[in-house]
């Protein structure tokens, strides 16, 4: 569903006025820089402030000031994704994404990153099937530095692409089919989806990962003559929002962006919505156990006029616990989980229903297909009240200003609007869209695209069973009928040079100093203990509080594994006055959510509302929390779905990896059993363990709120009234455990037949939470060797190597105990290699220790991060929880920032030597046993193949 944003209630609580959203005067404007629109705060619009402008080889910038926060965020759109390749090319515009992070002309190879992680920020890039997009956010005085970033890859990439660059990139991208498709259970659906409803040749009809052949065929002067066709400004956006000023960005854009000149001239791609001529059914068979039907209609293509009522009604079949196929299929018992979503993109999109039978006996898709056309036959039949129409509207706008509380998130609106409708201001069109869709259009939606018209249906179904498709394919994807490839002559490129009256080479430095400004915290009690922090914070009208009750897993006794989240997922069901549906249809109307989600200590509830509709929010959580209808239906469907959701983590290498993890540091102790139990502890629970499990341990004695929004403290402790009467149990003593003593070094590993890629994992015992202790100061002595992109260890393995999408490392702790973990997943003929290469940087780092350099890029990296601490609420929420939750002083981040700056670097490399010896680590692996146990072997390493506990 679309988000729509109501900015002008943001804009007037915040308090801003128009002057800080205005645009620079003409004559105050760089030459070659054009103003095409501005679009201002007005009363009842709902818009995002921005100006628009145009240089004069054709780049668009949008400009959209918020000075809440000391910090900025750059988004640079391309138009161009995977539907611009050329067939036989799949994968290009993903690959290039790729590519742009390499390294340019003035940036040297790895440096994007590191430049960026330096400056105290965070980036990435996406690219789906219209358009690649790269980002970053960062504290203020670093816009320039990003400018010049960014205009360096658009202008000055083409010599910095080299053959190596491009091997070690293409070895990556196979990386992450491997781990995001191939290696994933139920990866390859839409791959399989696209080939049916697409005809070949169709730019949907291939996925952006592309496709291995296409890679294996083509070289780097393939990759250039693809970034000059695609790359110029004048087929780019470049969106910035935050704490700047317009006219000094201005003149920083036209002085880096300026001089790179135009590339050829790019049209909008013909709209292509597709039709069949019959029904296509297509069988999958997958490394899984849980069946799953998928069925896709043609529909439309983005921004025609009926889009939104098909977003309607995929949101009336299949989203939530209000939706027809939940009511009808979900919760009557029929399948484990159903849905429908509308994927629409530029050219062409499509309606999707689908539904998972469980890992039983009785799973065959032919009857789970029935039971899904019944139900849309139903809805065909019935159509849609007025009133559940308008409670999901509403949801959707209220749930939209929710998103307006990152500059990232405004910035990303802007940028897309501009690429796909030339128009930043869409958002007042969406919403009147949105509006404007009926009953009687929502109807008229489903019976142009969806009732009794052809379709595609695929059956996913375990390998060896395809008795349980819904019906015999009667498609076959057709060869690829490939061109013939020719090689492009690297002298025929066309390649265009920037000329510059200043020195690229030079990277601009940062423009001023920047302070943010940690929220200002208020705490109480209530009269019966319950403690309270809390923070104001008016740049959106709303409020979210987290209501966290020692009702957690460490609670639970053990062979009762999973009474936790089975309660938390109990108190969602309903009250003893009032069904979940009805529940939920009363928060969709206010626009709040309410959630109950278990962790380790800790049950927490989730409440997220808009400041004028907290009361009536409350008052639905008083319900849920004291009156939990606790029915056995209920019960019997939600056991059902938690034994099947076990079903399908297990199917997954990770959950593999994580529980093997568990048993082999923690055998023997409560912290050995995976959170959400296993099939023998969840099947064997009842529902007066659950009854028993709330009376227990949801008490006020040890219950913490946090809250984050526009309200001050005075009136969150009057409207938290309801609960100083809450009384209960005092929770119990946890009982110290003695964790297991490893004297030998073991490699585990796990069997996952067939598996084109391992988890590989080191290991060890670490230590529990600290915030300014050893745990702290050891997580910074493992900032160069594992903690972010430019490590040692994710330099090795995938950029140096190509055997991996992503490696590092991370140590972590709770209240009692903690983890040292490196991790990547590999292809599957390096595991071995992959192991000694961890094997090598860790044993170097635990002699050498970090090197002044990396001392210093870890200086200011983490040191810098301030400003993006605590810009939503979320973030706010989070640092509050912490507080609550160690104990800890409201300026502990002070301290933090004293270590960072005066830790030096014989204290941080005697904590390397003592933490990151591999000797001291168990070696986890989870892959083909009967491919990898001989090479294993071959490490001089005790190996264990190991069954997990499921």
């Amino acid at each position: 569903m679309k988000k729509i944003l109501s900015l002008s209630i943001v804009l007037a609580l915040a308090g801003c006025s128009k002057s800080e959203f205005e645009a620079p005067k003409a004559t105050d404007l760089p030459k070659g820089v054009t103003l095409v629109e501005q679009v201002l705060p007005k009363e009842g619009s709902t818009v995002i402030p921005y100006q628009k402008y145009t240089l004069d080889n054709g780049l668009t910038v949008i400009l959209s000031p918020d000075h809440s926060d000391p910090l900025v965020h750059v988004d640079v759109t391309y138009h161009v994704g995977s539907a611009r390749e050329e067939i036989g090319k799949s994968g290009f515009a993903h690959f290039f994404e790729h590519m742009m992070f390499q390294g340019s002309e003035n940036v040297g190879d790895q440096q994007h990153f590191k430049i960026i992680t330096e400056a105290g920020g965070t980036l990435n890039g996406t690219t789906n099937r219209d358009r690649t997009n790269y980002f970053e956010t960062v504290p203020a005085n670093q816009l320039e530095k990003m400018l010049w970033l960014e205009s360096d890859r658009m202008g000055f990439l083409i010599d910095a692409v080299s053959q190596k660059k491009f091997e070690i990139q293409r070895s990556t991208v196979k990386n992450e089919r491997g781990q995001n498709y191939d290696n994933r259970p139920y990866g390859l659906i839409y791959e399989k989806m696209g080939e049916a409803l697409f005809p070949q040749g169709h730019p949907y009809s291939w996925q952006t990962i592309g496709y291995v052949e296409d890679l294996d065929r083509v070289d780097v002067n393939d990759l250039k003559a693809f970034f000059l066709r695609w790359y110029g400004p004048n087929n780019a956006v470049i969106t910035i929002g935050g704490d700047l000023d317009s006219k000094q960005t201005l003149e920083w854009v036209n002085k880096y962006f300026g001089s790179i000149p135009r590339g050829p001239e790019v049209e909008n791609a013909p709209k292509q919505p597709v039709t069949l001529k019959e029904n296509r059914y297509i069988t999958l068979e997958d490394r899984i156990q849980q069946p799953m039907v998928m069925i896709g209609w043609p529909t439309t293509y983005r921004g025609e006029e009926t889009e939104a009522s098909l977003d309607m009604l995929a949101t009336l079949l299949g989203d939530g616990k209000t939706s027809l196929l939940y009511q009808e299929l979900v919760k009557t018992g029929k399948v484990v989980d159903a849905g429908a979503f509308h994927d629409c993109a530029e050219l062409s999109c499509t309606m999707y229903v689908y539904a998972m039978t469980d890992s039983g006996k009785n799973n065959d898709l032919s009857t789970a297909y029935k039971e899904v056309m019944d139900v849309l036959e139903k809805f065909d039949k019935e159509g849609v009240s007025k009133a559940d129409l308008e409670e999901v509207q509403g949801s959707a706008e209220a749930g939209a200003i929710f998103g307006l509380q990152s500059v990232s998130g405004k910035v990303s609106q802007l940028a897309s609007n501009e690429t796909f409708y030339g128009n930043p201001n869409q958002l007042e069109k969406q919403l009147a869209e949105l509006k404007a869709v009926t009953p009687e259009k929502v109807s008229q939606a489903f019976d142009t695209y969806m009732a009794n018209k052809y379709k595609v249906t695929l059956s996913v179904v375990p390998k060896g069973k395809t008795q349980l498709e819904v019906q015999k394919p009667n498609f076959v994807t057709p060869k690829r009928d490939l061109p013939e490839y020719k090689k492009i002559d690297e002298n025929s490129l066309d390649v265009r040079r920037a000329v510059d009256d200043f020195d690229r080479s030079i990277m601009p430095q940062p423009s001023k100093g920047v302070t943010a400004k940690a929220p200002d915290i208020y705490r109480a009690n209530l009269s019966n203990g319950i403690e309270v922090l809390g923070t104001e914070a008016v740049e959106t009208p709303t409020i979210q509080l987290q209501i966290a009750i020692p009702a957690g897993n460490r609670y639970v006794p053990k062979g009762k594994e999973g009474l936790a989240s089975l309660t938390a997922a109990m108190m969602e069901e309903g009250t003893t006055t009032s069904s979940s549906e009805e529940l939920q249809k009363k928060l969709d109307k206010l626009g709040s959510s309410v959630s109950f989600n278990s962790g380790s200590y800790t049950t927490t509830i989730s409440v997220a509302s808009l400041t004028k509709n907290i009361d009536q929010t409350l008052a639905i959580v008083n319900e849920m929390l004291f009156e939990p209808a606790f029915e056995q239906a209920d019960f019997d469907r939600l056991q059902k779905q938690a034994v099947e959701g076990l079903v399908y983590e297990h199917q997954r290498p990770s959950w593999l990896a994580s529980q093997a993890t568990r048993e082999i540091l923690f055998k023997g102790t409560i912290f050995d059993r995976s959170p959400d139990g296993s099939l023998t502890s969840v099947q064997a629970l009842t529902l007066d363990d659950v009854k028993a499990f709330y009376k227990q341990t949801y008490t006020p004695i040890g219950t913490q709120i946090v809250s984050v929004g526009d309200i001050n403290k005075s009136d969150l402790i009057n409207k938290l009234a309801f609960l100083s009467d809450w009384k209960g149990a005092t929770p119990e003593i946890l009982a110290p455990q003695r964790l297991p003593t490893l004297n030998e070094q073991k490699i585990y590993l796990i069997n996952k037949p067939n598996a084109p890629q391992s988890v590989v994992r080191f290991v060890r015992q670490g230590m529990p939470f600290d915030a300014t202790g050893e745990l702290y100061q050891t997580q910074l002595a493992n900032f160069n060797l594992g903690g972010n992109f430019n490590s040692r260890i994710n330099q090795n393995l995938r950029e140096d190597k190509g055997y991996t999408y992503g490696a590092g490392g991370y140590l972590m702790g709770n209240k009692e105990i903690g983890m040292s973990i490196f991790y990547a997943q590999v292809r599957a003929d390096v595991t071995v290699e992959s192991i000694k290469e961890f094997i090598s940087e860790m044993n170097k780092f635990k002699k050498d220790g970090m090197t002044v350099d990396e001392l210093n890029f870890m200086r200011l990296a983490v040191g810098q991060q301030d400003a993006l601490k605590y810009e939503t609420p979320g973030q706010k929420a989070h640092l509050l929880g912490k507080i609550l939750t160690y104990s800890l002083d409201d300026d502990f981040i002070d301290e933090q920032n004293e270590l960072i700056e005066t830790l030096g670097r014989d204290k941080l490399n005697s904590l390397a030597a003592k933490w990151f010896d591999p000797a001291q680590y168990q070696i986890v692996v989870v892959g083909d046993e009967k491919e990898l146990l001989p090479k294993l072997k071959s490490l001089g390493v005790p190996v264990e193949v190991m069954t997990v506990k499921k």
